[in-house]
């Protein structure tokens, strides 16, 4: 599916384009510390987080984020984030973002998946899992 590697600083004459990554459910970190305080409210809540790190000139991320932002409306237990890895690179460097976009599962601050690329279905069927194993029936 679908992906993008770090591209250079060089934007070019795209550097003005913004997607419109928020929506629905969906928070935008712009910050290590604003991270850090969704993360502290999911756990005290008891949520997972989806961690979307993406970047505005990134055709898949584009095409990934209405759909991200649609899941967000549907699953309100989960708490959807969007970290753009040009705007928090030391972060994106820390999670060992090679490709984009790169989605992190989130228990307690600990990863428990992980999805690599713009795979609608895929996604879908990661999240379907979690909240299965999280609400056994």
């Amino acid at each position: 599916m679908g992906q993008c590697y770090p591209k250079n600083q060089m934007h070019g004459d795209d550097s003005d384009e913004h997607v419109e990554f928020a929506g629905g459910n969906v928070h935008i970190v712009t910050t290590k510390e604003s991270w850090d305080q969704k993360l502290s409210e999911a756990n005290k809540d008891g949520k997972i987080v989806l961690a979307n790190f993406s970047a505005t000139w990134c055709g898949p991320c584009k095409m990934m984020a209405p759909f991200y932002s649609e899941l967000s409306e549907k699953h309100s237990s989960i708490l959807f984030l969007v970290v753009d890895v040009d705007e928090l690179t030391e972060m994106s460097t820390s999670w060992d973002i090679k490709a984009t976009p790169t989605f992190f599962f989130l228990r307690d601050g600990q990863q428990i998946d992980k999805l690599v690329g713009a795979n609608k279905p895929e996604l879908q069927k990661k999240i379907t899992a979690i909240l299965d194993s999280a609400n056994p029936r």
